[in-house]
């Protein structure tokens, strides 16, 4: 069984690249290089996505949905940039995970998560720590290797958000454990 892929390659409307990495809007009050898009109206509350088929839905959201069954692959077919991001998104979330204890409560592994999501210090496309430099294009110049840092850490500090408020979906107190049994698995067998 194949893993599963982006449903944002099919996009009509190209993303903007920045070497073969994609700029694709989100939804998020954070402000970044990508136009946002509009929140669902009732609003849904934060450990929800809106409907595949809503403007609302993105690849974070994306991301998330597909994170659990696609850890369990080692081997993965880039079939569009938004797979590329679907890839970093994973591997993030992966680190993210990582960070919550067991017996953390929502305020520690806020602590713990945003600090890692905050951190300006990661590796992009082209940087020797970048994992997959073979399947990633680094950027032309140094105007859009700051644009795409500034993409990446909008992405990292929104998917944060958005992966603490489903691991404490049900209890603050403690994490889910559904999501913490998947701590081990290394996507690809890499991690950032």
């Amino acid at each position: 069984m194949p893993a599963f892929n982006s449903m944002f390659n099919n996009d009509p409307n190209p993303p903007r690249l920045i070497g073969n990495f994609p700029l694709l809007p989100l939804r998020t009050k954070l402000r970044g290089p990508v136009y946002p898009l509009p929140f669902p109206d009732p609003p849904l509350p934060a450990n929800e996505s809106p409907d595949p088929d809503s403007e609302s839905y993105d690849i974070l959201d994306e991301t998330l949905a597909l994170f659990r069954a696609n850890t369990f692959f080692r081997n993965f077919e880039i079939q569009g940039p938004a797979d590329r991001l679907l890839v970093y998104g994973i591997w993030f979330i992966s680190d993210c995970l990582s960070k919550i204890r067991p017996t953390a409560s929502l305020r520690e592994a806020t602590k713990d998560v945003m600090n890692l999501a905050l951190d300006l210090n990661f590796a992009i496309p082209g940087d020797p720590g970048w994992p997959l430099n073979q399947m990633y294009e680094p950027p032309r110049d140094r105007q859009d290797a700051e644009t795409l840092r500034q993409y990446m850490s909008q992405v990292r500090q929104e998917l944060a958000t958005r992966l603490l408020a489903r691991v404490y979906a049900d209890d603050e107190t403690k994490p889910s454990k559904w999501w913490l049994s998947f701590t081990k698995r290394k996507f690809m067998g890499k991690g950032l």
